[in-house]
């Protein structure tokens, strides 16, 4: 995919790198069509901890606090991390395999992880975010729209219902289709039902 001033080899300009071991390449052919939406805190509720940047690049203490030792042990990572501020940060290259949604299946497709951009909004379940959250999103979801062949979006609830809940109904997703202009299509139907 060639690249042009905002990207190098799937690296975002306008992104804090803080490279990840957790990725692998992208199987032969794979489409980068989707992007999945999260929320992550760590610990849940707690924000600017920088405690996800260290679970994402492996780097968490799991002695320093008691839901980390629920989690110990796990290697996941995101292509980019939204804090409450709108700090953009990312961990792998677009063009990379991040290991985000897991189980999953959406588009007809299974594995969402081959083919999609994982976005990480610093957050609860069902919370709000904030505005400048949003602002750093639509800024990025449009350059990702710009060199990828984006067609849809969706939440980690859309592509693994019934085993993730996130971002939740504190998202709006109304808000993000109007700053992207995008047809009622590119996005999870309001009912819930998974394409």
């Amino acid at each position: 995919m060639p690249d042009h001033k905002l990207w190098r080899q799937g690296w975002y300009r306008h992104a804090r790198a803080l490279a990840s071991p957790n990725f692998g390449a992208r199987p032969a052919g794979a489409r980068i069509d989707l992007v999945v939406l999260h929320a992550i805190s760590l610990p849940p509720g707690q924000y600017g901890t920088g405690c996800v940047q260290q679970l994402f690049t492996n780097q968490l203490d799991w002695q320093a606090h008691p839901y980390f030792l629920q989690i110990q042990g796990l290697e996941v990572s995101s292509h980019f991390f939204i804090a409450r501020g709108g700090e953009l940060w990312q961990f792998v290259s677009c063009n990379e395999r991040a290991w985000h949604a897991g189980a999953s299946h959406y588009r007809g497709r299974s594995n969402c992880n081959d083919d999609s951009i994982g976005i990480e909004l610093e957050g609860l379940d069902g919370q709000p975010f904030e505005d400048a959250q949003y602002e750093s999103l639509a800024s990025l979801a449009a350059a990702l729209l710009a060199h990828y062949p984006i067609a849809h979006l969706a939440g980690h609830e859309h592509v693994a219902p019934g085993r993730k809940f996130d971002p939740g109904p504190g998202f709006d997703w109304q808000t993000l289709q109007k700053s992207l202009g995008l047809a009622d299509r590119h996005f999870p139907p309001l009912g819930g039902d998974t394409p």
